[in-house]
């Protein structure tokens, strides 16, 4: 069993800056205030097979995360899958388009999916990230205007 959300933003700054700034999954935190602490595996630039790790708090409760990079085509795609074994686990990804005026749009999506007591919690969670997915789109804008 498994849910979508996705959200669009116009974002003020070139593509491939947007793009480098996404593909860091250490900028998370700047936009995502669920995601408490954040790493990266191996150093350097990411590429297809980086892993990010972190710590989340979601409805209250700390989870570990993993998600490895599985598609990173500059400055257009990125692609994640969840490594991790949590209750609800994430796949999805950025698909960013160049706009005129050195303006980007940014698509974010994630499919979410439910394992065991997860699936019973899968629809609060859709329903929460898709209420949500506008202001995360906002937010990731302001960060990466920020930046």
């Amino acid at each position: 069993m498994s849910g979508e959300f996705e959200a669009s933003v116009e974002v003020d700054r070139p593509v491939e800056e947007v793009f480098a700034y996404l593909a860091d999954g250490r900028n998370d935190p700047e936009f995502s205030p669920r995601v408490l602490e954040i790493t990266k595996t191996p150093d350097g630039p990411t590429a297809v097979g980086t892993v990010f790790r972190s710590t989340v708090k979601d409805a209250g409760m700390k989870t570990s995360r993993e998600f490895r990079i599985t598609r990173l085509d500059a400055p257009r795609t990125i692609r994640w899958s969840e490594q991790s074994k949590n209750l609800i686990t994430a796949e999805g990804g950025y698909d960013l388009e160049p706009l005129p005026d050195g303006r980007t749009r940014v698509r974010i999506f994630n499919v979410l999916e439910g394992h065991g007591l997860g699936r019973i919690l899968l629809g609060p969670a859709v329903r929460a990230a898709r209420k949500d997915a506008p202001g995360f789109g906002l937010r990731i804008k302001a960060a990466v205007e920020r930046s």
